[in-house]
């Protein structure tokens, strides 16, 4: 049995096969997800995968060099960023408008969907490399 943090086998493969600069988006239960990218559904309920608990995850088995936001993120769920920002407290921050961001999320390697009904739970984490 895998000893990491992370157990569920399609996501733990989409980031073990990943390369620097390849994009990881978190969503909320209502972000759209776009075609084409490979979706990765953690929604069982309301609120269960939350977005944070996703994001903690994620992060203890994929080295993160820069983060992307939604700029309505900050404003509307301020809780939210304050968890962004505790999780990755040294990430560069590209602030971007919702409508850009999900254009952005075309470009993903992976969709990750959760079960969070916070507005603006939402992330995309590039990848960086550990040496």
């Amino acid at each position: 049995m895998k000893k990491g943090a992370l157990l569920h086998t399609e996501l733990s493969a989409a980031i073990a096969g990943s390369g620097h600069h390849d994009r990881f988006v978190i969503g909320d239960a209502g972000l759209p997800a776009p075609s084409g990218v490979r979706y990765i559904d953690l929604a069982l309920t309301r609120g269960i995968a939350s977005f944070i608990d996703t994001l903690q995850v994620v992060l203890s088995e994929l080295q993160v060099e820069r983060i992307i936001v939604a700029e309505e993120t900050q404003r509307v769920s301020p809780h939210v960023w304050e968890a962004i920002q505790r999780l990755l407290p040294n990430a560069p921050v590209e602030w971007v408008s919702h409508e850009e961001f999900k254009r952005q999320t075309a470009q993903a390697r992976a969709f990750i969907r959760t079960g969070e009904f916070t507005p603006y739970a939402n992330i995309i984490l590039v990848a960086g490399v550990v040496f």
